[in-house]
């Protein structure tokens, strides 16, 4: 039966529907935004029929009581609403089972969450999360979200958590057979401008076919966030966990594939990275970055082509980005809200000559200079890689901004924020990414030895990017 959107519900109408359904009943655990969720269930009337308790420990000793300690006194963080939903959930199949467990599906919700304080110079946000059955006596499902709140207000904060809430418990009963329509309904009656929704993360048997990369894919396509990140595993991480007091060393790439050079820039870029006074090694996170731009082959996004990208990267160990940003100082001011620490971004001779082309700051008030203010703040580094042209091998030394940037170019030189990579393989610089991408689609050789040796075989074994594979009749079927 095919899962349809019921975008016109609105909140109290979404709570109504799950009030007068005999078969839900759970309990509500909130801390950090008052109880607007559970809130909407009893304004909505019938809420005897849902709620069978709702508490908020605020308190760091009653929570530490009732649902553990945590090591590092975060207490807006997966782990503390982990450690929520299970002991909300087995507290209630502890206590109700026996008694209607054969005709309820029982549910927990729960959410920890920072909302703006009073000074205004915070950053927040929450987590919320349901445990859900869908059958009775049947195995537990967790969809587990992460928020970014950007209201400016926190009465509106507040709300936004109830209505986001809501949606979440309505979707995980509605819509949990169709991941793309759940996801979909999670901005009913919200606007995009009052949140930002870059994590989320599917559990239990009904959800065994979900890729969490094409989730992470279709959260910056589909505008719930301008970033995703997912780890070497492939599954979607939260970007303030794995980015938090990080010296970040970022590649921006279309990748496709990688390529010899790729590695080759990162590794020269990495040993002067390492270099540099205030990076310490061991917090060094290096990230892969996918722009949407470069994903796209005109309006469309190619998500099998998408997913060759990351199958590779993933399978060399690395950490990739999905952004939305264009521009460099997009993402420098996005990393910065989690990291005051030193930021290196590797890039191409043909990256530092786009980022001096002033027509891609003309929505700026203050253009060229302004983008420049955030790019290259205190903290960051860019490390420039040389490029091969008309026999000339173009970097640093060699490049020349229009004559009225010449003195804020010598600036950044001499003030140590931009940097050639000195060592790197000369034989590198004749690979053109687009020329190897030809080579594979067509069956043709030389190729292979432009890139790593993991990766060829890779793509060869899987047939990606449109290698001719040749399949190999079986002896019965000759």
């Amino acid at each position: 039966m095919a899962i349809t959107h019921d975008s016109g519900l609105g909140t109290l109408q979404k709570a109504l529907k799950i009030n007068l359904d005999s078969k839900i009943y759970g309990t509500f655990a909130e801390i950090g935004a008052g109880q607007e969720v559970a809130g909407t269930f009893f304004k909505a009337g019938g809420a005897s029929g849902t709620v069978a308790k709702s508490m908020s420990a605020y308190d760091m000793t009653f929570s530490d009581a009732i649902y553990g300690h945590l090591k590092d006194k975060r207490y807006v963080c997966q782990e503390r609403l982990d450690s929520m939903l299970d002991h909300e959930y087995d507290l209630l199949i502890e206590r109700l089972n026996e008694k209607r467990g054969a005709e309820t599906q029982f549910f927990s919700f729960a959410d920890t969450v920072v909302t703006l304080n009073y000074h205004k110079n915070n950053h927040p946000h929450g987590w919320l999360g349901c445990r859900f059955q869908t059958e009775p006596r049947g195995e537990y499902h967790d969809v587990i979200i992460h928020v970014r709140l950007l209201d400016r207000d926190t009465i509106l904060q507040q709300q936004a958590v109830g209505i986001l809430g809501v949606n979440l418990i309505y979707a995980c009963f509605n819509y949990y057979r169709n991941p793309e329509v759940f996801l979909e309904s999670l901005r009913d009656n919200i606007a995009m401008d009052r949140f930002q929704l870059d994590s989320i993360k599917f559990f239990g048997p009904a959800f065994k076919e979900v890729d969490s990369r094409l989730i992470s894919l279709r959260l910056v396509r589909n505008g719930f966030s301008d970033v995703a990140i997912f780890g070497p595993d492939g599954k979607n991480v939260q970007p303030s966990d794995i980015l938090y007091k990080k010296n970040i060393l970022m590649l921006r790439g279309r990748f496709r594939p990688i390529t010899n050079v790729h590695m080759d820039m990162l590794a020269n870029g990495l040993i002067q990275f390492r270099e540099e006074n205030d990076v310490t090694e061991s917090n060094i996170l290096v990230l892969f970055e996918l722009t949407l731009q470069g994903l796209r082959s005109g309006e469309d996004i190619d998500e099998k082509d998408f997913l060759d990208r990351v199958d590779i990267l993933c399978a060399l160990g690395q950490t990739v980005m999905i952004s939305n940003y264009v521009e460099y100082y997009k993402l420098v001011s996005y990393l910065s809200v989690f990291s005051k620490n030193k930021l290196g971004l590797i890039m191409g001779y043909p990256n530092l000559e786009y980022i001096f082309q002033e027509e891609n700051y003309k929505e700026l008030p203050g253009e060229i200079l302004q983008s420049f203010a955030t790019l290259f703040s205190k903290n960051i580094k860019a490390f420039v890689y040389p490029t091969l042209k008309d026999g000339a091998i173009l970097n640093c030394m060699r490049f020349n901004p229009p004559a009225h940037l010449t003195d804020l170019y010598r600036y950044l030189i001499a003030n140590n924020k931009i940097e050639d990579i000195y060592h790197y393989n000369k034989s590198n610089l004749n690979i053109i990414t687009d020329d190897m991408l030809s080579l594979i689609q067509t069956g043709e050789p030389g190729w292979e030895e432009n890139v790593p040796g993991e990766v060829a075989q890779f793509i060869k074994d899987r047939c990606l990017f449109g290698f001719p594979c040749v399949v190999i009749p079986k002896k019965e079927d000759v």
